[in-house]
C-alpha cells in the first residue's frame, strides 16, 4: 500500500504532453504552493519524489582524490533524497590487492555469511578477508553485517569452466549468490574498486563507513529518494557488478522488457530495483558484446525515429540495426545516470532529459553532477561547465595509467 501511494503520489507532480512526461513541479511549482488545496500544499512542500540525487568525480592523470571531496558534492544535494538510501564508489582504494577482485557483501545474518565463504571456496582462493571498517552513526540502523574478501580465482576453477573468461566466472557466482542464499547480497565484485552504501543520507553512510580515509582516481556517489522500490540496504546505490559501478536517478518502465532480456544471458535481477538492470545491460553489451561505451549508449537511449528519418543513408541504417538487434536492452522512462569503470566514467540521460546532469572540467578533474551547486561546492571556478544534450553520452577518460 506504501509503495502503491508513492506511484499515486508521483503521479500527481506529472501532466502527460503526447508521449512525453514532464514533473508538474517544474511546470507550475508556485500555483501548487499557492492552491486553495491543503493536500497539494503539503505535497509541494514535501521534496520531489524524482530528485535523486547523483554525483561523480575523476582526475584524468589518475592523481588521487580524498573521499572528502565526493562527499562535498553529494551533500550539496540532501533535499534530493529523503534518507532512504546514499552510497559511494571508488577506484583505486585497494592498490595493495590491485589485481585481486574484491567482493563487498551485505549478510543478514550469521549462517548466510558461513554459506556463502563456503561457496566461494569453491571457485577462488581467498587471500585476505576483514569486516568493513565502520563508526556508529545514530541515523545509521539496522545494518547488516558487512565483510569484504580479497579473491583469487583457482586454477582448478578455470580448468573447469575452461570456455569462461574469469569475468564470466565472477559473475557467474555473483548471481547464485545473490540469487540462492538467503540473506547476503554482493555488493561490488571488481578489482581495485568497492561500493559502500546503506539506509541514511548520502553524508550520514560517508560518516559510517569512513569514506574520507578512502583515496580513489574516480568516485561517484548517490542521495536516493526511492518511489516504487523498497529502501533497503541492498536497494541503495550504487550497483556494482565486475568493475562496473553506477548511480541512477529516474525509474525505467522498460523494466520487464530489460528484466528478461537479461535473463536469457544469465543475469539474477534479486536486489528489487529497475537501476540494477541498467547496470547488467552495459555489462552484457559493453564487456561481453565487445561495443565501445558510447554505441552501448546509443542501443540504450538510442535517437527517436523522427531523428533516425532525417539522418544520412549510412546513419539511418546503423541505428535502425542498432534498434532492431538490442530493442530489448533500450530503457523507457526519466533517466540519468553515471556509468563508472577504472579507465573513466559516462553520463547519460533519456532521450527527452526528464531528469537533470551537469558535466564540468577544471584542469584534469572532470566533474558529473545533478546540479551545478554540487561542482562549485568542491570546484568554485570550473573551466568549462555545460549541461549534457538529451540522449547523448558524456564519456570521460582516462589519459594515462
Amino acid at each position: 500500500m506504501r509503495m502503491r501511494y508513492s506511484w499515486l503520489r508521483y503521479r500527481l507532480f506529472c501532466v502527460y504532453r503526447g508521449h512525453e512526461i514532464r514533473p508538474y513541479y517544474m511546470l507550475n511549482y508556485y500555483s501548487m504552493n499557492n492552491s486553495t488545496s491543503p493536500r497539494v500544499r503539503k505535497l509541494a512542500r514535501e521534496r520531489i519524489p524524482s530528485g535523486c540525487s547523483i554525483a561523480g568525480i575523476m582526475d584524468v592523470n589518475g592523481v588521487v582524490i580524498p573521499g572528502s571531496e565526493i562527499v562535498g558534492l553529494i551533500e550539496v544535494m540532501h533535499d534530493r533524497s529523503n534518507g532512504l538510501g546514499g552510497g559511494f564508489a571508488g577506484y583505486g582504494i585497494y592498490p595493495r590487492h590491485a589485481n585481486d577482485y574484491c567482493f563487498h557483501l551485505m549478510y543478514d545474518y550469521s549462517e548466510a555469511k558461513q554459506q556463502t565463504e563456503n561457496a566461494m571456496e569453491k571457485c577462488f582462493e581467498i587471500v585476505g578477508e576483514e569486516e568493513i571498517p565502520t563508526t556508529p552513526v545514530k541515523e545509521v540502523v539496522k545494518r547488516p553485517i558487512l565483510w569484504r574478501y580479497f579473491l583469487r580465482i583457482c586454477p582448478e576453477t578455470r580448468e573447469r569452466y575452461y570456455e569462461m573468461s574469469d569475468d564470466d566466472i565472477v559473475m557467474m557466482v555473483v548471481m547464485e549468490i545473490n540469487e540462492f542464499i538467503e540473506g547476503a547480497f554482493v555488493v561490488s565484485s571488481g578489482k581495485n574498486m568497492g561500493v559502500f552504501k546503506g539506509v541514511g543520507y548520502p553524508e550520514q553512510i560517508a560518516r559510517f563507513y569512513r569514506v574520507e580515509e578512502y583515496g580513489a582516481h574516480i568516485w561517484i556517489a548517490h542521495g536516493r529518494f526511492p518511489t516504487n522500490t523498497p529502501g533497503w540496504w541492498g536497494g541503495a546505490h550504487p550497483f556494482g557488478l565486475l568493475d562496473w559501478a553506477m548511480v541512477h536517478n529516474g525509474e525505467i518502465s522498460s523494466y520487464g522488457t530489460n528484466k528478461r532480456y537479461l535473463e536469457e544471458f544469465g543475469y539474477r535481477l534479486m536486489l528489487q530495483t529497475d537501476s540494477e538492470a541498467i547496470l547488467y545491460l552495459f555489462d552484457l553489451l559493453a564487456r561481453r558484446h565487445g561495443l565501445p561505451l558510447d554505441i552501448a549508449c546509443a542501443a540504450l537511449a538510442p535517437p527517436l525515429w523522427e531523428r533516425i528519418a532525417e539522418m544520412t543513408p549510412h546513419e539511418k541504417n546503423f541505428y535502425r540495426t542498432l534498434r532492431i538487434v538490442y530493442g530489448s536492452a533500450m530503457i523507457n522512462g526519466p533517466s540519468a545516470l553515471i556509468l563508472a569503470h577504472p579507465r573513466g566514467m559516462v553520463g547519460l540521460t533519456d532521450r527527452i532529459k526528464l531528469r537533470p546532469l551537469i558535466a564540468a572540467v577544471a584542469g584534469s578533474r572532470r566533474f558529473l553532477a545533478s546540479e551545478e551547486c554540487a561542482i562549485r561546492a568542491v570546484c568554485p571556478e570550473p573551466e568549462r561547465v555545460w549541461s549534457p544534450a538529451a540522449g547523448e553520452p558524456t564519456v570521460f577518460t582516462m589519459e594515462q595509467g
